[in-house]
Order: structure tokens, then sequence, then C-alpha cells
């Protein structure tokens, strides 16, 4: 297939998929696929519930259609699958939306044509897992009559300055051929440049192990945050002091969620076990990292027992809500672990977060968050879980005036100075 012949299908329109496809569409015409009606009616009128594409950019996208029916994307030669992978309630990689998706483009497959994966997976599952629904749902033969490719996605919702343009794109291919196509549909859209692997499986590996040394990294530093908290010694003083040689990483403690870092380590440590090894350093990380939200709300309890208020029957404010700051992003958010333990001991915990849509955290979290910042003065503790730029911007004093006069404040994210706060991770 000639570059200029391309016609892509986008398919899954989250955090993902919608920028890549406002990109491509500025050099391809472009169909973006969900399965969700509401989500394209909203896009069509240009609103972008996860913040990442604005509306002037959305209505310009003059190559780019929306669409919610399978039959719109038949006459697409390049399907881009970007749907999540997340895990299931034991921690295992589901890649039921994986498959689905391959099902649907399956199904409209013709001799030619190219299926890039950017879901993150484990090496192995493009051609071990996804190919094989192709084949059935199309009846041709992988790499006779279509291609595949994978260039795993590396968008940092929430981050304005690192957009999908703007990040090195790793490309690979099934064949030769298909890994030369790949690459340069990619670097014709993508202007930082793109890497390409020798193979679709050392794609996969390079994705999920990004994320997976981030995990490891932050696990250690959250490691070191409750060791120093035991010795009486700022963590952040720690960090400040150690960082100030040139190579020393930069990680900070806190909680670990969201649709990457907390659960791409659980794709790996998968497959290694399938072949016979046992990850105990990725597994350490994801212990420590799942334990750090029970972890805060433990002394969130100690603090208010020093200042004799009540537990079970205290009100406890948390401030953000979401994975990240700055994003709208719920999923796998582990704030959500710290407020259950608080609620554990009786305590009424409210919730306030200026990016999270209320009807979306009852709905799959079934948490109903304050609309607005109380100023009530009745809460006995304030935990600033989420370092949203308007948590930032109004500062510690108007925090504490949601707080009894001698209520506990504590900061995960160290983002309010030391001497305003009771504690901090």
């Amino acid at each position: 297939m000639k570059l200029d012949d391309a016609r892509i299908a986008t398919v899954g329109l989250g955090y993902v998929g919608l920028p890549l496809a406002v990109a491509f569409s500025r050099r391809f015409d472009t169909v973006g696929f969900d399965i969700k009606p509401s989500r394209i009616k909203a896009l069509r009128e240009g609103v972008d519930h996860t913040r990442e594409v604005g509306r002037e950019e959305l209505l310009a996208a003059e190559r780019l259609r929306f669409t919610h029916e399978a039959a719109d994307i038949a006459a697409c030669n390049v399907y881009v699958i970007t749907v999540p992978t997340p895990i299931d309630a034991y921690r295992r990689p589901d890649l039921e939306p994986l498959l689905t998706a391959s099902r649907t483009v399956g199904r409209v497959l013709s001799p030619g044509d190219v299926v890039i994966y950017e879901s993150t997976v484990y090496p192995g599952a493009t051609e071990d897992d996804c190919v094989p629904v192709l084949e059935a749902e199309s009846g041709m033969r992988f790499n006779r009559d279509f291609f595949c490719g994978y260039s795993p996605e590396r968008i940092n919702p929430g981050d304005r300055e690192h957009r999908v343009a703007d990040i090195v794109k790793v490309t690979a291919g099934s064949t030769p051929q298909a890994a030369d196509f790949v690459d340069a549909l990619y670097a014709s859209v993508i202007t930082a440049g793109t890497h390409r692997a020798e193979s679709i499986r050392v794609a996969e590996a390079a994705k999920v192990i990004e994320n997976t040394q981030r995990d490891v990294n932050i696990a250690l530093v959250n490691e070191l945050a409750i060791l120093f908290n035991r010795l009486g010694i700022d963590t952040e003083a720690v960090l400040q002091a150690a960082g100030s040689k040139w190579n020393f990483l930069p990680f900070r403690p806190g909680l670990v969620g969201g649709h990457c870092i907390g659960v791409d380590p659980y794709y790996l440590t998968h497959k290694a076990q399938a072949v016979g090894h046992h990850p105990e350093m990725i597994l350490a990380g994801r212990r420590i990292n799942d334990g750090m939200g029970h972890y805060v709300a433990a002394e969130v309890i100690k603090l208010l027992a020093t200042r004799n208020l009540p537990i079970g029957a205290g009100r406890i404010l948390v401030l953000g809500l979401t994975f990240k700051e700055n994003c709208p992003d719920l999923r796998n958010t582990r704030v959500v672990d710290t407020i259950r333990e608080l609620q554990s001991y009786g305590a009424q915990v409210d919730i306030h977060d200026p990016w999270v849509d209320p009807a979306e955290a009852r709905e799959t979290l079934g948490l109903d968050p304050l609309p607005t910042l109380p100023e009530d003065g009745t809460h006995d503790a304030g935990i600033l879980a989420v370092a949203h730029r308007e948590f930032r911007e109004m500062g510690a004093e108007r925090i504490r005036r949601c707080l009894k006069p001698r209520g506990v404040l504590y900061d995960i994210k160290h983002i309010y100075p030391r001497d305003r706060v009771e504690g901090r991770l």
C-alpha cells in the first residue's frame, strides 16, 4: 500500500485514540470509531470529556469524522486499535476490549489492509492473541492477505507540553514491508520522529517496561518515605538534598494508579509467570504501591488520635479523586483505597475534585463528590490527595477553613509548606 492511499480508522476514542485521530486527519482521511453513541454525539458537537482535545481543534479537523457504526469503517484500509487493556479483579490481564475490537475490525478487513495496535500488552499478545481473531473473522491469512503493526501509545493524560506529535513513536511491523509502511505512516504526523523496533514483540516489551520501570522506582521512594517517617525525617527534604547530585532520579512518593503505571506491570508479570519466571522485584514494587492508600489512611488516623479528634464519628475531607493531577480520569485511582479504609473505621468521608464528572464518580466508584469546597470548618481532617492546580493556587489556608481549629491536614503530594500541614507522605 502506498502511504498516500491510506484511509485510516482509529478504533477507540479515549485519551489515546482521539488525539491520534486528530493528528492523522491533518494528513489523511480519518474515521474515529467508538462503541459509545454518547461519545460520538459529544465529539460531533466539539466536546471531549477527557479534555485532551479542545473544541476548536475538534471542529477544525475537516478530514475527521466520527461514528459508532462498524459499517462506516469498512472503506478504510488502515485500522489503528487504541482500546483500553485493563486488569480484572484478580489483577490478571483483561484482553476482552482488545479482542472485541479485533473482531470488529476482522469483519471489515479487505486484502492488503494493515491493522496497527497501540494498546499496552505483554510481549506476544498482538501475534498470539489478536491475529488469530483477525484471521477467524476475516477468513484471510496473516502476512499474506493482511498485515499487522504495533506502535505503543505514549500519551500522558493532562500533559499540555508533550502531545501526541511531540513524543517519539516506537513502530514495528509483521513483515519488513509492513514495518516500513507503519514507520512511514507515523513519521508523516509525528514531528518528534520515530524509532523502528526490530519486531512487534520488541515494541510490545519496550512499552510495558516503560511503566514497569517507573512503578518500581516509585515503590522504592514510597518505601523510603515510610522508613523516613518512622525515623522522624522529612522525605521531601531528603529527596531535595539527594537531588543535588546530577544523576539522582527525581521520583516522588505517592499513590500509583491510572491505566498505565498501576496496571502495565501486571501484564509483564503475567507473561513472566506463564514462561516459568517469578518476577520478584516487579511484584514487590506492586505490593508496596498497592498498599500506599491504606498507609495514608493509617497515618491520618494516628494524627486524629494524637489530637483527641474523633475517628469513628469523624468527618474527613479528601481533596482530589482522579488518578493524577489536572486530568479527569478516574480509572484505577488509588485515592479510593484511602477513602474505603477511612470509611471502614466509621469516618464520614467527603470528597471534592473540580476535575471529576460527578455522574461518572457515582457510576464507577459509588462516590458522590461535593460540588464546591466547603467552608464550614467542621471537618476533623483534610487529605490533599491529588495536586490539581486549583488546590495549588488556593493554598493551605483556604483548605484549613474547611477544618476544625485543631483539625489536621495531610499532604500526600507535598504542595504546601511543611509548617502548614500536620503530616505528609
